[in-house]
């Protein structure tokens, strides 16, 4: 499929993994609807809806800054009938927003349950349940959500459940909608990097400038997106898919330039 005048809607497309999908689709020629919380810069993140939606532009795609948060169910209406309005319809939805935090059952206090479950679950069905009427329409339709394989062994379960249920019921949506809207012609797959990848949270909650220095860069992700939706006809849907698995399908399978430090020993991702 080509990308050109296709309308893309990432939410978390301000920095990290959902920016990288943006400019590698908008070098198609895509819409990105860049939708997310940063209208102001953070130093320890970084990025503006409005900074990556220039960045878009640059890189050949036309881009509308949305600010959305995802818990808000009357802002995700608001910010889909902006996409429609501005582009004419949907033709893909990107899950990519998400809130981490690996702690046990006791350390992990209720709000910060509600948060990731708030976003990861609840907000991923209404993005979903808001852009299907578009989807519908489309010629060529996906849904890509950013979750991983069900795995459920101790190794995943115990050590921070919470975090753990909202994924996988991300992945359990992504799953429910490939067949749910299979007669419309939607595809929906999950997709989930083998390593860990050099973002702000891996930065800054999860291993520091180490950590990083063992990942891969967010490119890696945005390969196996674009490969991933490129698929018509459903050839792809109803899947959980690692990165290097797609890329493997497409013949790539020398992976070393998408590490960070050039030969570095590559930490593994979680679920994988």
């Amino acid at each position: 499929m080509s990308f050109n005048n296709k309308t893309i809607f990432i939410t978390g497309a301000s920095r990290g993994i959902g920016k990288a999908m943006a400019l590698k689709l908008a070098k198609d020629g895509a819409n990105i609807i860049v939708a997310a919380k940063s209208t102001e810069e953070n130093a320890k993140l970084g990025g503006t809806i409005f900074s990556a939606a220039k960045e878009i532009e640059a890189a050949g795609g036309k881009a509308l800054a949305v600010q959305l948060d995802i818990r808000n169910e009357e802002q995700i209406k608001v910010a889909v009938d902006k996409a429609v309005e501005t582009f004419g319809g949907i033709d893909v939805l990107i899950n990519n927003a998400s809130a981490i935090q690996l702690t046990g059952t006791l350390q992990t206090e209720s709000k910060r349950f509600d948060l990731m479950h708030d976003i990861n679950v609840r907000g991923t069905f209404l993005m979903a349940q808001a852009c299907l009427p578009h989807l519908q329409k489309s010629s060529n339709a996906h849904i890509l959500t950013l979750s991983p394989p069900i795995n459920l062994i101790d190794k995943w379960m115990s050590p921070h459940i919470a975090y753990t249920m909202s994924k996988f019921n991300m992945s359990m949506m992504a799953l429910a909608w490939a067949d749910e809207f299979k007669k419309d012609g939607i595809s929906s797959n999950a997709l989930w990097p083998k390593t860990t990848i050099d973002t702000a949270a891996v930065r800054n909650l999860l291993g520091g400038e180490m950590l990083a220095n063992m990942s891969r860069t967010t490119d890696i992700l945005a390969d196996a997106a674009y490969y991933i939706l490129s698929k018509i006809n459903l050839e792809y849907t109803g899947n959980t898919f690692i990165d290097e698995d797609v890329l493997a399908k497409e013949g790539i399978t020398d992976l070393s330039k998408y590490s960070v430090v050039a030969g570095a020993t590559l930490y593994q991702d979680l679920f994988v």
